[in-house]
């Protein structure tokens, strides 16, 4: 590291801090280091808050900056004294930064005054008080005798490990060294604190939109949890709005804000300040409230739920009319909160997106944390510009990530390693996903389902070619890297057990061997209820699907729950007693657990009509596993995704295709198009009576000359129109 890195964070000193951090941006002096500007919370007895600034080098150490807006230094040698005395307590809790009682790197403390003209005479040297005129002499002359690489770099990480709650918080006994539940504390205990661009995320805060981009496993929504609480610890007065499509995170927002608060100010968050919503929300008190419905109480415009939405606007994009509604009916909004910070924002409509930027006040803090494969549809949210709009004053974009904007990487912040998904899980869920390795249909040239419009996404998340180009009509081979996919996800264990796929020959031999497959998990295996989900993809099957394996769990005195039907709407795993999960595909998302089953992964397989939205409920359903994956189903359907299964593991979980051209990608869409059931019913009775048709064309019981002249040549005229489309071979 040879290039000073800022990460600027947020405080109440913005002058001084803004020309502390320039200081550094512009200089390589030093060694190179990491300047965090306003330092997550510490705390001591009777004094709580953020640090003002910590600078960390391979030449000085750690330099604690006090920072003072204006004239008045104040008591210099007070401020500096307890910064000093709370960081070395933060810092002696790290076993790689001590020998025995002593901290093995020098912490300075500098008090920065750019108000102050004349360096005021304080007659103590280990307090020194710098103005702009010596800033850099009075760095100068800090030192770190027997400078260790390793300790610098032991303490850049201690510094950016802002929280250790990753790791389970159930207590998890172990007797088995070789056993699951072995193997996954291990794997708990090795991803226990965040990445640099994970503590990045958390700390970086600017005035305006910040998105916050990566795929399922890299910690989005710890990382959202985690900034709520370091901006409502650095700002309790503000109203800050943590928000989120699928209300069983409402639980998990709740728990991971309170933990990491109390952590590091040894108090609970103030619930009045920070508000954890639902995005739509309904009538039954504060915990069931949401965002739309605060802004049509607020602004005094109708609510419709989803029900009335539904039948005004139609469910495919009932919410987005809703808040476009409610935001062309509001003639003079009222702002209600300091920063919102929005979870799964790809589930969400843009104008869901642009009415929480109408809420907030002042500087129009907004942070949207996305994936861009969740629904892998192709570009993912609309660009920023078009959410946000115009500024009608300027007649210039309100919002906009502008890659030749030098704060860029500031507002647009990618997490790229994947924290939860090994790299075969994660791999195979891809190639699923996009169809990488279905065999095409008669008469069509590829088997892919969808793809990436913008090229450079395969990049973003973590793929390298490794043959080929990303051309179109052009042979590609993909993999992904040791550092988006770190190997110790993997090495736990052997390939054939970290993801298996599963045939069998009727659906009550599938559900014989999953809760088989439980009570071997709960009972040998050393895992807790918790660790395990029972996931159907198909949302009109879950319940009868699921309910004779629940049943047949009872009968073995094992406690289940199928989520948000068993428990309260907001609750995905039961915290009051040991229980396996159940659920759905949209309550699944944005949870996770050790052992995932993904059972009746055959249903609808085959179809044509919403193949990509089945698909992308596979990729989703896959992608909730820590650790091991079983995917379950039936018959020949079932042989269809094992046999792209065992091309995945044949190709060594590398992803190799031809990349589709445009006229292909075109298609891609109109045949795998999301369809609604009503749609899907229409398409089926069609195919069935044109089949019927044939057959009995085939058989003779009709000719063609049976049927109605104008009816004949209209048919005619539609094949031959399909004959002649460009790329009708795929």
């Amino acid at each position: 590291m040879t290039i000073n890195e800022v990460v600027r964070g947020t405080n109440s000193k913005p002058v001084s801090s803004g020309l502390l951090a320039q200081h550094f941006e512009s200089r390589t002096a030093h060694g190179g280091g990491m300047l965090f500007v306003g330092y997550p919370i510490t705390t001591t007895v009777d004094r709580r808050g953020p640090l003002d600034a910590v600078y960390v080098s391979p030449t000085k150490g750690v330099v604690l900056f006090d920072l003072v807006e204006g004239t008045d230094l104040g008591d210099v040698i007070d401020r500096q004294d307890d910064a000093f005395n709370r960081l070395e307590i933060r810092l002696k809790q790290h076993a790689g930064l001590v020998s025995r009682r002593q901290l093995m790197i020098p912490i300075h403390t500098v008090t920065y005054a750019p108000g102050v003209s004349v360096v005021p005479d304080l007659q103590d040297s280990d307090h020194p008080v710098a103005t702009n005129e010596n800033l850099e002499s009075t760095i100068g002359e800090l030192d770190w005798p027997g400078c260790d690489e390793v300790v610098f770099r032991n303490a850049v990480s201690a510094l950016q490990s802002v929280s250790s709650i990753r790791a389970s918080s159930t207590p998890r006994p172990v007797t088995n060294q070789t056993s699951r539940g072995a193997k996954l504390k291990l794997l708990e205990e090795s991803i226990a604190t965040l990445d640099h661009q994970q503590s990045k995320a958390v700390i970086e805060t600017i005035d305006g939109v910040q998105r916050i981009r990566g795929l399922a496993g890299s910690g989005k929504t710890i990382v959202l949890a985690l900034k709520a609480a370091y901006l409502h610890a650095t700002h309790p007065e503000w109203d800050i709005a943590v928000t989120y499509n699928a209300r069983s995170l409402s639980d998990q927002f709740r728990r991971l804000i309170n933990t990491f608060t109390i952590a590091q100010t040894q108090e609970e968050p103030d619930w009045s300040k920070v508000h954890v919503l639902n995005s739509w929300g309904s009538g039954g008190g504060d915990r069931r409230d949401g965002v739309y419905r605060k802004f049509c109480t607020t602004n005094n415009v109708p609510f419709y739920d989803f029900g009335r939405a539904k039948n005004r606007w139609g469910q495919r994009d009932a919410f987005g009319q809703a808040c476009s509604d409610a935001l062309t009916e509001a003639s003079n909004i009222i702002p209600q909160f300091d920063a919102i910070l929005v979870d799964e924002a790809q589930d969400l409509p843009p104008s869901f997106l642009r009415m929480c930027y109408e809420m907030l006040r002042g500087e129009k803090r907004l942070v949207y944390a996305y994936d861009e494969l969740q629904t892998l549809a192709g570009t993912g949210l609309p660009p920023a510009e078009e959410i946000f709009g115009v500024s009608p004053e300027t007649e210039k974009p309100r919002v906009s990530f502008d890659p030749n904007d030098p704060d860029v990487d500031r507002k647009d912040i990618i997490l790229q390693k994947c924290y939860r998904n090994s790299r075969p899980v994660l791999v195979t869920a891809h190639a699923l996903g996009f169809g990488v390795y279905r065999t095409p249909p008669p008469s069509r040239t590829t088997g892919l389902v969808q793809i990436f419009e913008q090229k450079e996404l395969w990049g973003e998340i973590g793929y390298d070619v490794l043959e080929g180009s990303l051309t179109e009509g052009q042979d590609v081979t993909l993999s992904r890297t040791g550092e988006s996919s770190p190997q110790f996800l993997e090495a736990h264990s052997d390939d054939d057990d970290l993801i298996q796929f599963i045939r069998f020959d009727s659906v009550q031999k599938q559900n014989e061997w999953l809760a088989d497959e439980i009570q071997r998990n709960v009972t040998t295996d050393e895992l807790l209820a918790t660790d395990i989900i029972v996931i159907n993809p198909d949302p009109y099957t879950t319940r009868p699907n699921l309910g004779p394996i629940m049943a047949s769990l009872y009968d073995r005195q094992i406690t289940s729950h199928l989520a948000g039907v068993d428990t309260a709407a907001d609750v995905f795993f039961r915290r009051d007693e040991p229980s396996v999960t159940f659920t759905g595909i949209y309550r699944a998302k944005g949870n996770e657990a050790g052992m995932v089953y993904v059972t009746n992964a055959h249903e609808s397989i085959a179809n044509t009509g919403s193949l990509a939205t089945i698909r992308n409920r596979l990729f989703t359903a896959i992608t909730r596993s820590k650790a091991w994956v079983r995917v379950t189903g039936v018959g020949e359907d079932m042989d269809r995704l094992i046999d792209e299964f065992s091309e995945v593991k044949r190709q060594n979980f590398r992803l190799a295709f031809r990349y589709p051209t445009e006229v292909e990608r075109t298609t891609m869409q109109i045949v795998h198009r999301d369809l609604s059931r009503a749609e899907v019913g229409k398409v089926r009775r069609a195919d069935r009576n044109l089949n019927s048709i044939l057959e009995d064309l085939d058989s003779g019981e009709i000719h063609t000359e049976d049927i109605d002249p104008a009816t004949r040549e209209r048919l005619v005229r539609y094949l031959t129109q399909l004959g002649q489309k460009p790329g009708a071979g795929f």
